[in-house]
């Protein structure tokens, strides 16, 4: 890039930085296919984006289109409203569930309060894998 070419750049936009931003979105735009306001003279983008600000091309809209480009839309979650009778007519936890209510699941096992459910060793040895073939002793 020639160095007038900014310069002359700064003049317009004094903030390097907002010079920057805007220079960038209107290099992008032109890859895009967007109609030049310049003639191209064999240069890149970047320097055609930065001789179209220099002359001054349409700044402000340039400017609502690179602010437009950098905002986000952010849904704001309405807050549900709760039911309360409905929550409190629900069951407190650690209340005790009927078997009768356990029926329809399937793979659990009931058991009563003093029954245990096989011993360490049973369980252990239902889980465990059976050894492969080519380990046998």
């Amino acid at each position: 890039m020639a160095r007038v070419t900014v310069e002359d750049c700064v003049v317009r936009v004094p903030n390097r930085f907002e010079l920057v931003m805007l220079a960038s979105r209107r290099a992008r735009a032109i890859s895009a296919g967007e109609p030049l306001q310049v003639e191209r003279d064999n240069d890149k983008n970047p320097v055609v984006a930065l001789r179209e600000i220099a002359d001054g091309h349409d700044l402000d809209e340039l400017r609502s289109l690179l602010i437009r480009g950098l905002q986000k839309h952010v849904e704001v979650d309405e807050p549900e409203e709760d039911n309360m009778a409905l929550l409190m007519a629900g069951k407190e936890w650690g209340d005790p569930v009927a078997p009768s209510d356990l029926e329809d699941a399937e793979g659990v096992e009931v058991f009563s309060p003093g029954e245990e459910g096989g011993s360490e060793e049973a369980v252990a040895a239902e889980s465990a894998e059976p050894p492969a073939e080519d380990e046998r002793p």
